[in-house]
């Protein structure tokens, strides 16, 4: 008879004994092993046949996942049953969890671009946002989010600065490392993508980039090295330019020397879609998968052939795939692949989208102190503005069609949002819709309504740039006629500005309140009410500098944007070097529309009692210390921002950001900040790059330390030792 404890002990035993003969039969399934030790395990049992299945896209349709329609540029990897290898599939980003191997995309929240991310100057909001990002990316059955996006916005035109952080190298990365930790702390590999040298579209997969060492080092690269270093990316994608003469994605220098030896990346590397224009050179430099419609380099036919001419070994295969799944199993996919949908949580993640597209909305300009909106006083409102910026939510898109866009059943007009504002806050004030195609008529409603609020805006895509910095027609709307001929028939006129990037304002005179709302995602409507009418104060920061007109700075010649032909080849040679953005602003005293780091607020705040460590041996730590006040009436919040100046030896722009806090006070209070400069940190702050050497060097002689409010209104100033 058998006893309740010999059933126990054989309930116990027996699938421990079949997991010991699994992992006997197949080690690599064995949890207790190291990722690395897995990953060399499964590589041994595969054959080169499956190894090549393994280092390109399949363009077939996706069984394995129900509701999952075939998309014409699929995004999987296929499956590998006999050794437990899940299908592998990656969704495009920065701009939200969309663009993946379904078609249609699966619903999934309509998030923030990475500009306004960037525009909250608070590094929990892009915590937050790669978050909703990587359980998404789960719920979608998908494993990878090929994003975030590191490149930094150099050029004002270029079409995808929505994608990414902005032009400071600092900030895009402190953006990046919390956007990659959260993206992966649910499971979800991040790709961080363009590496490098990747600021326009223009000719993107064709221009070589011609930039010098040190520029590339102090500014383009900086970000990527500060992600791996501090976060540990599962992935970085190379770029499709050449720079300075080799494509990205066959790069040695970059893939392998700098990325892996230098930075000590463990991970893995992919292309970009047709950045891939090799097989044994790209293998060689360090490419590990080619991202295509359809493998065109990485194909059986292809690799056999280099591997029969000894151009390759099956070896460096065996490093491509082991770098991938050595990931995998880092983060949870072999064991727990992804294999079904699974539902979202749209009530939660439309409430962080919400918060997050408040804090990263700019007040550039409040005239007499137009804003906030007082409900009370309110009876009429007129809401002008095209479909695309005023009828409807701005969701932003990607591609030349903008075609691929996140898919929300939680949108939020512009006309839902002010009219649930009003109610909010127990006004009974009428909100009228006007389109702007006809603009006197669009004129008479602002004149006889009690505030205008006109709303408009540019179009951002990948594939193009943006042919002028001027706000374009759009559905038959001449914007600037309009916000000049509403600005003119009532003086309570303000303006909302949705774009990818900075505009020109030759209207701006004539307008007393101007808000820039970015792309808010789905939450346009609720968060660009609730910063008009006092229920949110705005605290966001312009990530990059507005300039005053078409060629300032970077974009002053052809050469320099968008390149010239050189050989057949579109050149861009980045000839203002390290002087790019607020950068060039400083270095020639030349005043921008908006300068970077600049804000405004529903209240005051002063900044006084700069203290700092007054030496250092270059290696420990400088503390900078001051205080904050919220000299105002109502709650907010400021972003103090540390800067630091260089001795003029060293050759650099007059100041750079090292440093910063988004602070909420109260009315009258007042808080001490302590920020530490850490001179072993990834960004650098002390260092520069010093070309001889090939390495970074901080130079001995006096730092001047700044702290201000934008990059043009620096307060305190002191200054430190650097002595060795």
């Amino acid at each position: 008879m058998r006893t309740l404890r010999n059933y126990l002990a054989v309930t116990v035993i027996l699938p421990f004994t079949c997991a010991l003969a699994q992992d006997a039969v197949r080690p690599w399934t064995n949890r207790a092993l190291a990722p690395a030790e897995r990953a060399k395990l499964l590589v041994q049992a595969m054959t080169l046949d499956e190894k090549i299945e393994q280092i390109a896209l399949n363009t077939g349709p996706n069984p394995l996942l129900p509701g999952c329609g075939e998309r014409r540029d699929t995004r999987h990897m296929e499956a590998i049953p006999r050794l437990g290898v899940p299908v592998y599939r990656m969704t495009n980003g920065p701009i939200g969890v969309a663009g993946g191997d379904c078609n249609p995309n699966p619903p999934t929240t309509a998030l923030p671009t990475a500009l306004l991310v960037a525009a909250t100057w608070e590094p929990s909001a892009s915590y937050k946002w790669g978050e909703i990002a990587g359980i998404e990316t789960r719920n979608i059955a998908h494993q990878v989010f090929l994003a975030p996006g590191a490149n930094l916005a150099r050029v004002p035109q270029s079409g995808r600065n929505y994608e990414y952080f902005g032009e400071d190298p600092y900030l895009t990365g402190v953006m990046t490392v919390q956007q990659v930790k959260a993206v992966q702390s649910q499971g979800t590999e991040a790709s961080v993508k363009h590496y490098v040298a990747n600021e326009q579209e223009t000719d993107r997969i064709t221009m070589n980039t011609v930039v010098d060492a040190r520029t590339l080092r102090e500014l383009y690269m900086l970000p990527f090295e500060m992600s791996v270093r501090d976060a540990n990316p599962a992935s970085v994608l190379c770029s499709y330019p050449k720079v300075s003469g080799l494509f990205a994605c066959e790069s040695p220098e970059l893939l392998t020397e700098v990325l892996r030896r230098q930075w000590g990346f463990q991970g893995y590397v992919i292309s970009d879609r047709k950045a891939v224009h090799s097989t044994a050179a790209a293998i060689k430099a360090g490419l590990d998968v080619e991202l295509d419609t359809k493998a065109v380099w990485f194909t059986q036919e292809k690799v056999k052939a280099a591997i029969a001419a000894h151009e390759i070994l099956e070896a460096d295969l065996d490093a491509m795939i082991r770098r991938r799944f050595t990931s995998m199993y880092a983060l949870g996919q072999m064991d727990n692949p992804a294999e079904r949908f699974t539902p979202v949580d749209f009530d939660a993640h439309a409430a962080i989208a919400q918060v997050i597209a408040e804090q990263g909305t700019v007040l550039l300009k409040n005239e007499n102190g137009m804003l906030p909106l007082q409900a009370a006083q309110i009876k009429t409102v007129a809401l002008i503005g095209s479909a695309t910026f005023a009828g409807a939510a701005k969701v932003p898109a990607t591609g030349p069609r903008g075609d691929i866009s996140p898919s929300s059943p939680l949108l939020v007009s512009p006309l839902q949002g002010l009219t649930a504002a009003l109610k909010k806050l127990g006004s009974a004030a009428v909100v009228t819709y006007e389109t702007g195609t006809d603009i006197p008529r669009a004129a008479a409603l602002a004149a006889k309504s009690d505030v205008a609020i006109v709303m408009a805006g540019d179009i951002s895509l990948e594939g193009v740039d943006r042919a002028n910095l001027s706000l374009p027609k759009q559905d038959g709307v001449d914007q600037d006629a309009l916000i000049a001929a509403v600005a003119a028939a009532n003086p309570r006129t303000v303006l909302v500005l949705k774009d990818g990037g900075p505009v020109l304002m030759p209207w701006l005179g004539k307008v007393p309140a101007v808000l820039e709302a970015w792309y808010p995602g789905q939450a346009d409507g609720t968060a660009v009410a609730n910063v008009l009418f006092g229920i949110v104060n705005p605290s966001g920061k312009l990530p990059m500098t507005f300039p005053t007109a078409e060629h300032e700075g970077v974009v002053a010649t052809a050469e320099q944007f968008p390149g010239v032909a050189i050989s057949g080849v579109r050149t861009v040679t980045y000839k203002e070097r390290l002087e790019m953005g607020y950068r060039w602003y400083d270095a020639h005293n030349f005043k921008p529309a908006f300068p970077f780091g600049y804000g405004l607020s529903y209240t005051t705040f002063a900044i006084a009692g700069l203290q700092v460590t007054k030496r250092t041996d270059g290696k420990k730590p400088v503390e900078v210390q001051f205080t904050v006040q919220n000299t105002g009436k109502v709650a907010g919040a400021e972003v103090p921002q540390v800067y630091l100046s260089l001795p003029p030896a060293v050759g650099e722009p007059p100041k750079r950001l090292v440093a910063f806090q988004k602070v909420q006070l109260g009315p009258g209070e007042k808080k001490r900040i302590k920020l530490t400069i850490d001179p072993s940190a990834s960004n650098h702050p002390l260092g520069y790059w010093d070309t001889t050497a090939d390495k970074w060097t901080i130079a001995p002689g006096v730092y001047g330390v700044g702290v201000g409010t934008s990059s043009a209104n620096v307060s305190l100033r002191a200054g430190i030792t650097v002595s060795r």
